[in-house]
């Protein structure tokens, strides 16, 4: 059974996985799916058709918008934005207001394991892969690799980390050490 905050806002239509904690002023939209044994911080807003996969911690004023998968095992840090439009404009060209039919929304999928820290921005089309980690404040623009160390705006590779977080010299020691401390 999860467990919801008097304060927060969780559509009927929503899936919550057993053991999931949602606090206060949180707001989950329709058609959401969060699994088993996660953790929603105060705050956090998650969109429709966001699917976020067992064992997840989101920290606190964290924004997922549709378009968004999440993989077991993830780290959301507190105040991450996940966008969903490369092209945000509130009009079209001829003035009126835009509609859910007037625009695309992007893809972005994060793999089992990651973790993207505080302040981190993610824009919509790109895949964040397993194991890897994303610095406080980065704005990640392309693809994150599997293991990748990735900071700065736009993010870069800077090194790559074990499932523990360890500094490693390479991909393949990272997957490597990985396998030693019984990651999968």
């Amino acid at each position: 059974m999860a467990t919801i905050h008097s304060t927060a806002d969780v559509s009927p239509q929503a899936e919550i996985g057993d053991g999931t904690r949602v606090w206060a002023n949180v707001q989950i939209r329709e058609r959401a799916k969060l699994g088993r044994n996660c953790i929603v911080g105060r705050n956090s807003y998650i969109e429709f058709d966001v699917s976020v996969g067992d064992n997840v911690k989101i920290q606190n004023n964290a924004s997922l918008y549709v378009g968004l998968t999440v993989e077991d095992g993830v780290f959301i840090g507190p105040h991450v934005i996940f966008t969903n439009d490369k092209l945000p404009r509130a009009i079209n060209p001829d003035g009126s207001l835009k509609s859910a039919a007037d625009w695309h929304v992007g893809e972005t999928l994060v793999q089992y394991g990651a973790a993207i820290g505080a302040g981190a921005v993610i824009v919509t089309g790109v895949t964040i892969g397993r194991w890897a980690m994303v610095g406080s404040g980065s704005v990640v623009t392309k693809d994150v690799p599997d293991h990748a160390l990735v900071v700065g705006n736009p993010a870069r590779v800077i090194g790559y980390v074990s499932a523990t977080g360890v500094r490693c010299a390479s991909l393949e020691e990272a997957a490597s050490l990985t396998q030693d401390e019984g990651g999968v």
